[in-house]
């Protein structure tokens, strides 16, 4: 997708601080990271969310992520990561990209970015099982 800022970048045809590159999927340095080395993983494809991913990219996909996670803490330092997608809602470029971000303790993140919820008395047991009953379609 000639439109597409992440297709781009794998063609090419935008710059990017590549960090690696297989066969279906490329990893680049986010250009307005969290903290300094914040990658973004990719698949070469336009694939827009997660649900949206072929199965046979789910492997080498999460195989990525997790040497990217070992990456920033034997490359840079870090004593963890924090791994994230966006699925429609917050993804700021429609192209499925997986975040992994440097963590240190101290570094001032806290938690997540949103607020958080709690349940009524019941709720729980009902969302579960909409959520098994979605799962089980």
């Amino acid at each position: 997708m000639t439109d597409c800022v992440f297709c781009r970048i794998v063609a090419g045809d935008l710059p990017g601080h590549l960090v690696l590159e297989t066969e279906d999927l490329v990893a680049f340095l986010d250009t307005r990271p969290v903290f300094k080395g914040h990658v973004l993983l990719v698949p070469r494809t336009h694939v827009e969310t997660l649900p949206d991913l072929p199965a046979e990219l789910r492997d080498p996909f999460l195989e990525a992520a997790q040497r990217l996670a070992t990456a920033v803490v034997d490359g840079l330092g870090a004593q963890g990561s924090f791994v994230a997608a966006n699925n429609t809602v917050s993804q700021s470029v429609p192209h499925l990209h997986l975040h992994v971000v440097p963590r240190t303790k101290g570094d001032g993140l806290r938690g997540f970015f949103w607020p958080r919820a709690t349940y009524a008395e019941g709720e729980p047991a009902t969302y579960a099982e909409r959520l098994r009953h979605a799962l089980a379609e």
